[in-house]
């Protein structure tokens, strides 16, 4: 489930776009940048009701790992290319068939899917419910969070 967001943020606390990528996968920089920032109190608040959900949740199922395992990995550290390695090492390596598959998902994620009703509620809450180019969950992440206009 996603939450409504309030006042804009500052780009200081925000994670990267969720179309960003890293070792091929999409939205991984994201989850981990998000992951990063909380643990620094520095995350958007209106992100930190998602923190392990969603996106977040099926990133790492996808991966086959734990979600709370990959969150204390993560702040062990090391940059994201060692943390997606040890998500293969401990759940599955992916192969490029697998990476065109969650890309795809994320990419179209809310776009006449089980999110889209979501996808509508939050446009409606942010007040923009007329911008029918927001089509997707990641497009509308990237105008909400002042990537996109």
């Amino acid at each position: 489930m996603l939450v409504a967001m309030s006042a804009p943020p500052d780009p200081a606390t925000l994670p990267c776009g969720p179309l960003e990528e890293v070792g091929g996968l999409k939205y991984f920089p994201r989850m981990t940048a998000k992951i990063r920032l909380h643990d620094s109190g520095r995350l958007w608040e209106d992100l930190h009701a998602n923190l392990g959900k969603g996106s977040d949740a099926a990133c790492a199922a996808f991966l086959h790992v734990d979600y709370e395992a990959m969150r204390k990995r993560v702040l062990e550290g090391g940059d994201d290319e060692e943390i997606l390695r040890w998500c293969e090492e401990q759940g599955r390596t992916l192969n490029d068939t697998d990476r065109l598959v969650w890309n795809h998902y994320v990419t179209k994620l809310g776009w006449n899917d089980h999110i889209s009703e979501i996808l509508v509620r939050r446009k409606a809450d942010a007040g923009l419910a007329g911008r029918d180019d927001i089509q997707t969950i990641a497009h509308y992440i990237d105008v909400d969070e002042g990537r996109a206009s």
